[in-house]
């Protein structure tokens, strides 16, 4: 087996045989090393970023997919689902109790505080109903 290379170069330890060598200029690792696995707050990111289109009123139109989601929220809740009202509302509150925040740091005319907080919609503790001013 070894008559048939040539005979200046000999097999052994350290050394392969000339057909198992790779050829100059190819990898030894062609695809290179893997990618990293993305986790899941990376992925949820990128699906809830993602556009998707939607049918608004006969027309298409590209929207994020969260918006979509929301979008499909609001008309489960005008068609009577509670769950999804319960849902829409909730995220409509949290939502008013940051903007309140930020509006309190740029600061709300008197008129419109007073407004605010005659409305009891959002009240500090937590009943929703607007029943606790009476």
């Amino acid at each position: 087996m070894s008559e048939d290379q040539d005979d200046d170069y000999e097999v052994g330890y350290g050394k392969p045989p000339k057909n198992g060598m790779f050829k100059k200029g190819q990898s030894g690792n062609p695809k290179g090393r893997q990618k990293r696995v993305k986790n899941f707050k990376t992925e949820l990111k990128d699906v809830l970023g993602s556009k998707v289109t939607v049918t608004v009123n006969g027309k298409p139109k590209l929207v994020s997919t969260v918006e979509a989601a929301l979008m499909r929220l609001k008309d489960k809740a005008l068609k009577g689902d509670a769950r999804a009202l319960s849902i829409l509302l909730s995220y409509a509150e949290q939502n008013s109790n940051s903007s309140e925040n930020s509006s309190r740091e740029r600061g709300l005319s008197k008129l419109e505080q007073e407004l605010f907080d005659r409305s009891g919609l959002f009240d500090q503790t937590g009943d929703t109903d607007g029943a606790g001013n009476d």
